[in-house]
């Protein structure tokens, strides 16, 4: 397969991830946001390990439950801290650093080359993503710009975490270990932190099953074969798209607005999607003798 049909795939995952506010606040029951994560994650680990049939073995444990704790668990809470303490716009901005974090990190602990080209890309998807979704009337809050900030940087060191430690195993497997660790990580807080669900609707239920099945399993198996075959930067920028489906699917289906300045972020997170794209894809890959290494 070619890089550009991996990006496709790859850039599948945070678009679907863009339905998730519609899915949330139009088919979900209203105040349980821990619990909708565990029931998001766990569902879709054991999904995709019903599939895979392969349990870690020795050190991939303990791995697992690290990262399914960064990806997932972590990552999760603070993204649903940050909704509930601030507006949507200034959440989704917050997020977008992400990609910065992750170019960061991937120096640090992949020894991946800084390109300035990604770097100013990434500056201008996160004023995209500005554009798109703030608002004169965003407030902020200290503790949802923590929350947030904490919940982008989590999942900017699962991301490259994900790629040093990549384990002999499908996308798919690797998925299934993350995806049921975060899911236990968060069971236990849960269950004492929230009060029990209320009695299920239909269109309850089917939202439940779409975050799990197509939102969970489905996108993270994408992500992570993404992950092995393109590199955290190039992977972490396609976030970007998340919040631009986010908002075209809130115009085309609750009859949105959708503003000059939404038009133009849009223009400019597709454009730094493709810089940076183009950027990493001329960055030397790690020597085999390295990659070998990192696996065991």
């Amino acid at each position: 397969m070619t890089r550009g049909a991996d990006v496709f795939a790859t850039a599948l995952a945070p678009a679907i991830w863009g339905s998730t506010y519609i899915v949330t606040t139009e088919f979900l029951p209203q105040g349980y946001p821990l619990t909708v994560a565990m029931l998001r994650a766990l569902p879709a680990g054991l999904l995709l390990l019903l599939w895979a049939r392969r349990l870690p073995r020795g050190i991939w444990w303990l791995r697992s439950l690290a990262l399914g704790s960064l990806n997932f668990a972590l990552f999760w809470a603070m993204l649903f801290v940050t909704a509930y303490r601030l507006p949507g716009g200034v959440a989704a901005t917050l997020g977008a650093i992400q990609t910065l974090i992750v170019i960061g990190l991937a120096r640090v602990l992949l020894g991946s080359p800084v390109r300035g080209w990604s770097v100013v890309a990434a500056l201008a998807g996160i004023g995209g993503v500005a554009l798109l979704v703030l608002t004169p009337s965003a407030a902020l809050d200290p503790y949802g710009v923590a929350a947030g900030l904490v919940g982008a940087a989590a999942m900017a060191l699962g991301t490259v975490l994900s790629r040093r430690w990549q384990p002999p195993v499908s996308a798919l497997t690797f998925a299934s270990w993350q995806l049921l660790a975060g899911g236990l990580v968060l069971l236990p807080f849960a269950a004492w932190l929230e009060p029990p669900l209320p009695e299920l609707t239909a269109a309850n239920i089917g939202g439940l099953a779409y975050l799990a099945v197509i939102g969970g399993a489905f996108t993270y198996a994408l992500w992570f074969r993404g992950l092995a075959r393109l590199g955290p930067a190039a992977v972490a920028a396609l976030g970007f798209l998340s919040p631009m489906t986010a908002v075209i699917l809130g115009w085309g289906l609750l009859g949105q607005s959708l503003t000059l300045p939404q038009l133009v972020g849009m223009i400019v997170v597709i454009g730094s999607v493709w810089v940076v794209q183009r950027a990493q894809a001329s960055a030397p890959r790690a020597a085999p003798g390295v990659a070998r290494a990192e696996r065991r």
